[in-house]
């Protein structure tokens, strides 16, 4: 299924939405690393939907069990694998209407790439689900990150939802103050004001049995020049690779993205300077990086979520048991919008795209 990523910080996801149990294995790590699981925890609550009324009532504790790899709170050199139970699940939602093909989701290219043998529950190892052990394989690679890098900083903050979006952050040196926090984590913006406007844009959609979408900004901050390669293993081509295993992500770019089309060269080139016998740029069109390779500045990009494909309208679609054109109305517990709980997925990618290239 390709369901494993990376050259030195090795990781492989496994399990299904309604599953026993999903998870992850990671290899490559260095022995004798402090661990501390009440972080990575930590960073598994964030994502989780408890307490927050505009996720999915799907209601998981996942709470990792670590089996191997961890002894008296350091990492031994083997592989470390952890495990999140499913506990909460309601898999009769979906037997019903397992031969309806659910729009915008997997059901049917999943069918067809392998023969209807795939578990249908909850989108079975397509459910956003799976970015919990994501998630998990993010927190160890922050564990070893603070160690072996401990100046670095990885943050993300939401840019938009909906017709709602954030101002743009044209100097680059706010991102060092950014990625010490936001006013509410939960919910981090730069203008922390737009918080209320957004949660209403998604409120409207839920009232009207719809979905909504949104774009996510991560970034690093701290990371010297010269790390990355050209090419196939440039920093984007191997971030935009994780980022774009993230359900629903249908969109990545980096810096000023798309809108260098609409600048001249002399606009998007990054004027260098010395600042305090410092190499740095005036601006940052480039997102830091040049030719696949950090030049210091902070890496920057943005990541585009599609609304959720389920929704409770009535859509059409077919019946693949009878080949036959259906209406379907999706039953179950789904989120009205992904970003709000997408943010630590994009961290947790960024983490271990960069402990890949700084192992």
């Amino acid at each position: 299924m390709g369901s494993t990523w990376g050259n030195k910080f090795k990781v492989s996801i496994f399990g299904e939405s309604h599953g026993n149990g999903i998870g992850a294995v990671i290899d490559g790590l260095p022995a004798g690393i402090d661990i501390d699981l009440e972080r990575v925890q930590h960073e598994l609550n964030r994502r989780a939907a408890r307490g927050n009324p505009l996720a999915t009532p799907r209601k998981e504790g996942d709470q990792i069990e670590v089996l191997s790899g961890i002894f008296n709170g350091k990492t031994t050199g083997a592989p470390l694998a952890g495990l999140i139970r499913n506990e909460n699940t309601r898999s009769g939602d979906y037997a019903k209407t397992k031969d309806l093909m659910r729009p915008g989701h997997a059901d049917y290219a999943a069918s067809v790439r392998y023969g209807g043998f795939q578990d249908y529950r909850g989108g079975g190892h397509f459910s956003g689900r799976l970015t919990a052990p994501l998630v998990f394989a993010g927190a160890i690679a922050k564990e070893i990150i603070r160690v072996i890098r401990p100046e670095l900083g990885i943050g993300s903050r939401i840019v938009s939802i909906g017709n709602v979006k954030d101002t743009e952050v044209c100097d680059w040196k706010v991102y060092k103050t950014l990625s010490k926090g936001f006013v509410n984590p939960a919910f981090p913006l730069y203008h922390a004001k737009l918080e209320d406007a957004m949660k209403q844009e998604i409120i409207a959609a839920m009232a009207d049995e719809d979905s909504v979408g949104g774009l996510v900004e991560g970034f690093i901050t701290g990371l010297e020049p010269g790390i990355g390669n050209p090419f196939f293993e440039s920093i984007e081509s191997r971030l935009a690779a994780l980022l774009f295993s993230i359900p629903a992500v249908k969109g990545v770019t980096f810096g000023a993205g798309f809108e260098v089309v609409n600048l001249r060269g002399s606009q998007t080139n990054d004027p260098l300077r010395i600042n305090n016998g410092e190499i740095e740029t005036v601006t940052n069109y480039n997102g830091g990086i040049n030719g696949g390779i950090s030049n210091g500045m902070p890496i920057v990009f943005q990541v585009a979520f599609k609304p959720t494909p389920s929704i409770g309208k009535e859509q059409q679609t077919i019946n693949l048991a009878e080949r036959k054109e259906a209406a379907l109305t999706i039953q179950g517990r789904h989120d009205p919008c992904i970003v709000v709980r997408a943010f630590p997925v994009v961290e947790a990618a960024t983490a271990i795209c960069l402990a890949d290239f700084l192992l």
